[in-house]
């Protein structure tokens, strides 16, 4: 049972979300733990690493869920996908930023990507409206 009015209001904009905006909810959510995940290995907090690399890894693994493999892009994205998890575990296990800034910036880079695509389809429909 969800008690607090932000957890109600974080529920509904799930339930209602379009796909799209998930999408970049994901994004968005992955590219906040991989940046605390990254601050705790530069404050040598490690167990806060893990915790943040593990969470990062665990929207990853959603992003693969919901990969469409009707389109061929979607088997291109499952390997970079494994490849992000595979650097994060790297650098969780390494204590190491490199890997996990290189994850940061292509997470950043794809939800630039998705962003962009969205609005471009959005604006597509509302001119055939």
């Amino acid at each position: 049972m969800i008690n607090l009015p932000y957890q109600k209001y974080q529920q509904t904009q799930l339930q209602t979300a379009p796909p799209a905006q998930l999408l970049l909810m994901l994004y968005d959510g992955a590219i906040r733990f991989v940046r605390i995940g990254i601050s705790g290995i530069e404050e040598q907090d490690y167990e806060k690493a893990n915790t943040y690399l593990c969470k990062a890894q665990a929207v990853i693994h959603e992003l693969i869920a919901a990969l469409n493999y009707d389109y061929p892009i979607a088997k291109t994205l499952h390997r970079v996908y494994e490849y992000m998890v595979y650097q994060l575990i790297q650098a969780n296990m390494k204590k190491s930023t490199v890997p996990a800034k290189e994850i940061l910036s292509h997470l950043q880079e794809l939800r630039e990507a998705w962003d962009t695509a969205s609005k471009s389809l959005n604006n597509a429909e509302q001119n055939n409206e």
